[in-house]
C-alpha cells in the first residue's frame, strides 16, 4: 500500500462531514452543540491528524527530493489552504450562533482541495519516492495515528 491511502481513505469521511453539513444548511437553524461538533471535527481530525501525516511527513519527505517546479508550487499551495481551512474553522468558532455563512465557506473550500490533492498532486508525489521509501512513510504514518490520541488527550488535561 503506498502512502497516500489513508490519507485519500480520511478525505472519504471529510467528504461525508462535508456533505452533512450541506443537508444542514438547506435545513433549519444548525444547533450549536453541532457547529461546535463541526469544529471539533475539522480542528482535530482534518487538520491536527490528517494534515498533521501531509506536512509533517510527505510534504516533509518531499522537501528532501528535486521536486518539478509545478509539483513544489502546487504542494505550497495546498499547504495555503491548510492555513485557509485553519482560518475558516475559526470564523466558523468565531460566528457559533449564525455559523452558515462561514459554513459555506468551509464546504466551498474542502471538496476542490481534496479533488487536487487526490487526482494531481498525491498520485504525482509517489514518483519521488522508491518503495522503500514510501514503506517507511507508511510506517511512519501508522505510529502517528497510533499515538495521536493519546496526545490529543493528553494536551486537553494539560489545559484543563
Amino acid at each position: 500500500m503506498q502512502p497516500i491511502a489513508p490519507l485519500m481513505i480520511e478525505h472519504r469521511l471529510i467528504d461525508k462531514v462535508i456533505a452533512k453539513i450541506e443537508a444542514r444548511l438547506s435545513g433549519p437553524s444548525i444547533p450549536v452543540e453541532v457547529v461546535l461538533s463541526v469544529v471539533d471535527f475539522f480542528r482535530t481530525y482534518a487538520d491536527a491528524c490528517h494534515h498533521g501525516k501531509e506536512e509533517d511527513i510527505l510534504f516533509k519527505a518531499l522537501e528532501t527530493k528535486a521536486l518539478k517546479s509545478e509539483d513544489k508550487k502546487l504542494m505550497h499551495e495546498l499547504l495555503d489552504e491548510h492555513k485557509n481551512g485553519r482560518a475558516v474553522v475559526k470564523k466558523v468558532l468565531d460566528s457559533v450562533a449564525t455559523p452558515a455563512a462561514a459554513l459555506k465557506e468551509l464546504i466551498g473550500l474542502y471538496p476542490q482541495h481534496i479533488k487536487k490533492e487526490d487526482k494531481v498532486f498525491f498520485i504525482a508525489s509517489m514518483n519521488y519516492f522508491d518503495a522503500g521509501e514510501q514503506a517507511k512513510m507508511l510506517t511512519e504514518m501508522n505510529e502517528f495515528d497510533r499515538n495521536f490520541i493519546h496526545d490529543v488527550y493528553k494536551q486537553k488535561v494539560e489545559r484543563l
